[in-house]
């Protein structure tokens, strides 16, 4: 029963476009209504409670991410484990990975908590946040590390169905947690009037919401992935092998964050106005990054689970075809954006000032978008065989080097909103440019294929 079921959730047969549209488009729509569900909050805060609030807001997601996206890196190790043993039919150590996995979501979670909400206030003190925005950023801060667990519960649990091959479940619970969180921020900001606290609040109770759907779905399936409480723990092996893979990811994940962060740092030295504009840029150019981390999810996933069945032509072709329909996509969206920018900014706000400078940012940012695409693509193909390391290594250089190197050498020579925007494209095409090197060369997949061959003889 079980091995029919990996046959039936596999992606290793079947017109390779196909099989991925099937898998991207509820990863696509899922993402959707999480960019949803992250702008509810931003417009609801801009439109009824202010711009200072809408700043307070926007400063926080780059100290979030630095903590967060650090133990979701090191997990996607399980999600690539995972999807290479399901793809080989190892129903056994499938079950290993999802446990090991659930057991590094908890302890994650629990470190988040302790670590967030001890050195909140010095984190935004740090990042220079002006004083009149500064308590109701402590605020959103706090409650949001106080409900982490129900994230990385969330995080993990949608990593172990997509390495399955169920992209549709992550999408219901998405879709379950935005129409609530939407629910709760309307009652408690715009009814019971709580502002920031009340954003925060419906954030973290949504999340629970989703982290509750997901362990139900695990807890309820028979088959390998079956996630049974008694079993959550670590196992030494499956661990080494989920660092192995995740840590280089989660590494990535904070050189993302600590650029952010010297790039927020230099955003707040502007001023309220400009630091509202950037939390506006975030949730438009956020809606053209779903749709690239759509596809770099599903590639990741598509290469892992045909890695593990041995059927490397496929994994080539798979990444040719994904590369096609991501820059198809990207550079149509960019397009969108360039044109609209203005409405766009004035659905966040009706400020002047801040809707001037933030189409100024998206003049520029717009038109390089398409770029990335070679970065997520080829990164997502090669992690997805086994090795991470070296994508992480070109990623945190290429891009988070070079762009903390911008901003502290570049922009002190022009220091305009402008100028911040210019490292984008300069850091993107450089990055871009090594990676399609370094995949056109293949070595890495040489190595990857001896590794499993070792370890299979093993």
């Amino acid at each position: 029963m079980a091995g029919q079921k990996l046959k039936e959730n596999s992606i290793t047969e079947g017109v390779i476009w196909k099989q991925l549209l099937l898998f991207f488009f509820p990863i696509l729509i899922g993402t959707f209504f999480q960019q949803l569900y992250n702008t509810v909050d931003t417009v609801i805060v801009g439109q009824y409670v202010g711009k200072q609030a809408l700043a307070a807001v926007g400063t926080t997601g780059t100290i979030i991410n630095l903590l967060v996206g650090f133990f979701v890196g090191v997990s996607s190790g399980a999600t690539v484990i995972i999807s290479q043993f399901f793809g080989a039919g190892d129903g056994k150590n499938v079950s290993r990975a999802v446990h090991t996995s659930m057991a590094l979501a908890l302890a994650g979670g629990g470190i988040i908590m302790v670590v967030g909400l001890l050195t909140s206030r010095l984190s935004l003190e740090m990042l220079g946040v002006p004083e009149e925005i500064m308590d109701d950023a402590l605020m959103y801060l706090n409650v949001y590390y106080a409900g982490i667990l129900a994230c990385m519960i969330y995080n993990v649990g949608t990593g172990i169905l997509r390495a399955i091959g169920d992209s549709r479940m992550p999408l219901y619970v998405l879709i379950a947690c935005c129409l609530v969180n939407i629910v709760l921020d309307l009652l408690f900001v715009v009814a019971f009037r709580w502002g920031v606290f009340g954003v925060a609040l419906a954030t973290v109770l949504s999340q629970v919401v989703s982290a509750v759907l997901i362990m139900v779905r695990l807890m309820g399936t028979r088959e390998s992935y079956r996630v049974e409480l008694k079993k959550i723990k670590f196992d030494r092996h499956m661990l080494r092998d989920v660092i192995r893979i995740g840590l280089p990811a989660g590494l990535q994940s904070v050189m993302y964050s600590v650029s952010n962060l010297v790039i927020q740092a230099g955003i707040n030295s502007f001023g309220t106005d400009a630091i509202a504009a950037w939390a506006a840029i975030g949730k438009i150019d956020g809606f053209i990054w779903m749709v690239m981390n759509a596809f770099g999810i599903s590639i990741t996933t598509f290469v892992g689970q045909n890695f593990g069945a041995q059927k490397y032509d496929r994994v080539k072709k798979s990444v040719r075809i994904c590369l096609s329909m991501a820059l198809g996509a990207t550079i149509t969206l960019s397009a969108v954006l360039f044109f609209f920018m203005g409405p766009l900014l004035r659905f966040f706000t009706n400020d002047a000032a801040v809707v001037e400078l933030g189409s100024n940012f998206l003049r520029i940012l717009a038109p390089s978008y398409f770029t990335f695409v070679f970065i997520e693509i080829f990164s997502g193909a090669i992690r997805g065989a086994g090795e991470a390391l070296q994508p992480m290594l070109i990623t945190c250089f290429g891009v988070c080097g070079l762009r903390i190197l911008w901003v502290l050498i570049a922009v002190p020579f022009w220091p305009t909103m402008e100028m911040v925007a210019l490292n984008y494209p300069v850091t993107w095409a450089a990055t871009a440019l090594v990676f399609i090197i370094y995949y056109a060369r293949m070595k890495w997949l040489d190595r990857c294929v001896q590794r499993s061959g070792a370890v299979v003889s093993a």
